[in-house]
């Protein structure tokens, strides 16, 4: 099919995407020098014999086929200046091939195998545009001499270094290295883009010293003996934890042995009721200590999910290239060592066998996207399949321990410096920093224990930055706010700068952070409002009715009332900080009329979500009529001035009450993820959700929310397959241009759920809607859906270009229930 670009040159276009087309079509090559810009990706392409003929040729699209070896006749198309080859499985591309593209200035590599690239990329001058994401490559070299390159995408990689000099182009604008196993400059270092990275290299002397910063985490269930285990190993001796001194929220501690090794140890409480905050904190490069109690261990199938693979799986979402030592605790407390043998080969066996299953189901659902009809429609889902299985998270051998003795402890911090220095262990744990990096933050400390930052940590942004220009003269304030950022990502300091309500205070002691956070996110909360005071109380103009009602609120719908939250701040910051600064506690905790930073922080990470919103006018709510009752069109059912903690419901009754039930014709889509779901993703992808959107309406795993009369549902479900549920009620859409409007909203939703997912570095979507046949198990494929989510509107949803989709079970239906067809505007 010819049709005409519709640009000012009225140039020819070629499209031929999606014909499953095996060999260039005939009616193409026929046309010789006409072409000018050709589409042949989601095709089955793997070679394209005769593409030289296209002498005139100025834009090639060779995406999402099934090309391995790169097309070494590109060479003759000496005209070409755009070039897509992204989602293929290339592996090398020969010399030779790029001195001849002259005039190339955009080329998408993105999504291949590719483990280098040819020496000569250099030669092609004009290049603005390079696109080097999900591939193999471990060295950057032959990008440098590109002296008008302007972007440059080199995500998901394997690279271990970046060349200094590549940043010293100053043509380069944009430029992304995630998802790579950095150590110089380390991956702290690059999330914070181009400038952070230029900065580093400029401050970086020749002779830069290596060092080795572990984050440690002791995870686990609650009474593992986690606390424990941390606190021996930093006081280098046995030190016996009580029941009621065990860790609530996070515990955080800096140890260093003076053996070239720092440690930086955090201590993750038990209870169910804190996994939802444990994504904030657990990153990349950690070295995860996981603790089973073997006293209380049963050798049974819920024992090890709870214990061992609950901990396993999510780590292999979260961080799937982590090192996990088991450590069996409480060896003394068992009957002896025959049983300690069995439940440790139990353990062992099993998560040896989980890892097996975990690699065996991706490779199998890869096979089957490969041996399906149209290979090349799913390449980006074999790809990202493909990536997962490369990830191998690192589970060591079973290490006992009885804490209440001295030779276990140094054996334990013996095995665990031995595992560090291992390179096969951590083979990018040694890191290249600016000797400046270390001076700052030495600096810091040292004003902390000076005295010129308070005891609590707390100091403000400009104050900080005046104290440490005093003592380097020669770094501008951009440079040191670079290094504050450095140290805040490695968690040596914490400057959310972000969030415009924390931007303008760096808290220098975490732990002191971390001990607001726990004041509201606890397993006795209940109790703690208990205690609540009358004096308490009368401080905020409360009675001990509303004590009774935040209790009950918070019992039965995870409501907890702003005023319970500053007075369980207030005494936490008064009592057992001993501070009494009376702004800065007004700061922290807030007012009637202004959000205290703590709330603040507690939003930002999807712990919470007000309840209290600001909605414009109605033009459809109910008319008022003297003498008639009035019922409100969209009541909110939440009390203002409160937050809701959706991980904390039990029931969906309300949600259900308000959709009333499921119907056929409903615009119903399905996110599967792969291996599994993390825990909390629901619950952050509400919060994230409703913040757009009132009112709404919450359960433990749904929610429904409105977008003028249109309800949509949102449902968490756990069948045999894990997966999300958006729903649309078909009967809502009654107005010209309501489907437009659901569409919108959907697509809203999938933007977030995408952006969530991509937080969990071993995670794939696969998107999907059920054929609406009664009885019928048949669904239409999304394959294209990040393309619409990155549309900027002007143009439709290329899957849903017909008026009506037929499934395999040859059932008929509209597209528009089924995908997204109209231009959204």
């Amino acid at each position: 099919m010819i049709t005409l670009n519709g640009n000012q040159n009225d140039k020819k276009e070629d499209e031929f995407s999606g014909k499953k087309l095996k060999a260039l079509p005939t009616e193409l090559l026929r046309r010789g020098g006409e072409a000018v810009k050709v589409d042949l990706q989601r095709n089955r392409l793997k070679q394209i014999t005769g593409i030289s003929e296209l002498t005139n040729l100025k834009e090639l699209n060779l995406s999402r086929n099934e090309i391995t070896d790169f097309p070494s006749e590109i060479r003759g198309l000496r005209q070409l200046e755009t070039l897509y080859l992204s989602q293929n499985s290339i592996k090398t591309i020969p010399e030779n091939v790029f001195p001849s593209l002259g005039k190339l200035n955009f080329l998408k590599l993105s999504t291949n195998r590719l483990e280098m690239l040819p020496n000569d990329l250099s030669r092609c001058q004009d290049l603005t545009y390079l696109n080097l994401s999900n591939n193999c490559l471990k060295n950057l070299d032959p990008v440098v001499g590109l002296s008008r390159l302007k972007e440059l995408y080199v995500e998901r990689n394997k690279l271990a270094e970046l060349p200094g000099l590549l940043f010293q182009n100053r043509s380069l604008n944009q430029f992304k290295a995630n998802g790579n196993p950095l150590r110089k400059p380390p991956a702290e270092v690059c999330v914070g883009g181009l400038r952070d990275i230029q900065s580093y290299f400029s401050m970086l002397e020749a002779n830069a010293p290596n060092v080795y910063t572990v984050k440690t985490m002791f995870l686990g269930t609650s009474m593992a003996g986690k606390s424990t285990l941390c606190r021996s190993l930093k006081q280098g001796c046995p030190v016996p934890v009580e029941e009621a001194d065990r860790t609530v929220g996070i515990d955080i501690s800096e140890v260093d042995k003076g053996d070239g090794i720092r440690f930086f140890f955090w201590d993750f409480a038990g209870q169910e009721e804190y996994y939802i905050t444990h994504h904030v904190f657990i990153t990349a490069q950690a070295f995860v200590i996981l603790a089973v109690n073997l006293s209380s261990y049963k050798m049974d199938d819920q024992s090890f999910q709870q214990n061992v693979s609950f901990w396993i799986k999510n780590l292999q979402l979260k961080i799937p290239e982590s090192v996990v030592l088991l450590v069996g605790t409480h060896v003394d407390q068992c009957t002896d060592e025959t049983e300690v043998n069995e439940k440790k080969k139990h353990i062992q066996g099993r998560v040896k066998e989980m890892l097996e299953d975990h690699t065996n189901n991706l490779e199998l659902r890869m096979k089957n996207l490969q041996d399906g009809d149209n290979p090349s429609s799913n390449s980006d889902q074999i790809n990202q399949i493909e990536k997962l299985t490369e990830y191998k998270l690192k589970v060591l051998d079973f290490v006992l321990i009885d804490c209440t003795k001295q030779e276990d402890i140094d054996r334990l911090h013996t095995r665990i410096k031995d595992e560090v220095l291992n390179k096969d262990t951590f083979p990018n744990l040694e890191q290249t920093l600016p000797g400046i990096y270390y001076n700052v933050e030495n600096d810091i400390q040292e004003l902390l224990k000076n005295g010129d930052i308070q005891e609590h940590g707390i100091v403000s942004q400009d104050e900080l930055l005046s104290e440490l220009k005093s003592r380097h003269a020669t770094l501008d304030e951009d440079q040191l706010k670079l290094i504050l950022q450095y140290l805040h990502r490695i968690g040596v300091i914490m400057w959310y700068k972000e969030i415009p309500e924390l931007a303008g205070s760096v808290f220098v002691k975490p732990s002191f952070l971390i001990s607001l956070f726990k004041t509201i996110v606890r397993h006795d909360l209940v109790q703690e409002l208990n205690k609540i005071s009358p004096k308490q109380m009368k401080s905020e103009k409360a009675i001990g009715r509303d004590k009774m009602r935040w209790i009950s609120d918070y019992k039965d719908r995870a409501s907890l009332s702003n005023v319970a939250i500053r007075i369980l701040v207030r005494t936490e910051l008064q009592m057992n900080c001993c501070i009494n600064d009376e702004e800065l506690i007004e700061e922290v905790v807030g007012s009637e009329k202004k959000e205290g930073s703590l709330l603040s922080l507690l939003k930002h990470f999807d712990i919470c979500l007000s309840t209290k919103h600001s909605s414009p006018l109605n033009p459809e709510a109910n008319e008022f009529c003297p003498k008639k009752n009035w019922v409100a069109s969209n009541p909110i059912v939440y009390e203002p001035d409160a937050c809701l903690f959706p991980s904390n419901l039990r029931d969906n009754k309300q949600v259900e009450q308000k959709w009333e039930s499921d119907k056929t014709e409903d615009i119903n889509i399905h996110v599967y993820f792969l291996p599994e779901r993390p825990h909390g993703f629901f619950q952050r992808l509400v919060i994230r959700t409703c913040s757009l959107y009132s009112p709404y309406w919450l359960g433990k795993d749904q929610c429904m929310l409105c977008c003028g009369n249109i309800r949509f549902l949102l449902r968490e479900r756990c069948d045999e397959d894990q997966f999300i549920e958006i729903r649309c009620k078909e009967s809502d859409l009654i107005n010209p241009g309501d489907n437009k409007k659901a569409w919108r909203v959907i697509r809203e939703i999938m933007k977030r759920l995408n952006t969530l997912t991509e937080q969990w570095q071993g995670l794939c979507q696969r998107v999907l809607s059920p054929c609406k046949a009664s009885d019928c198990k048949e669904f239409f494929e999304w394959n294209d859906w990040k393309e619409w989510l990155e549309d900027s509107g002007t143009n439709p949803f290329d899957v849903g270009l017909e008026e009506t989709q037929i499934c395999r079970n040859g059932h008929q239906r509209k597209t528009e229930l089924l995908f997204p067809r109209t231009p959204d505007a």
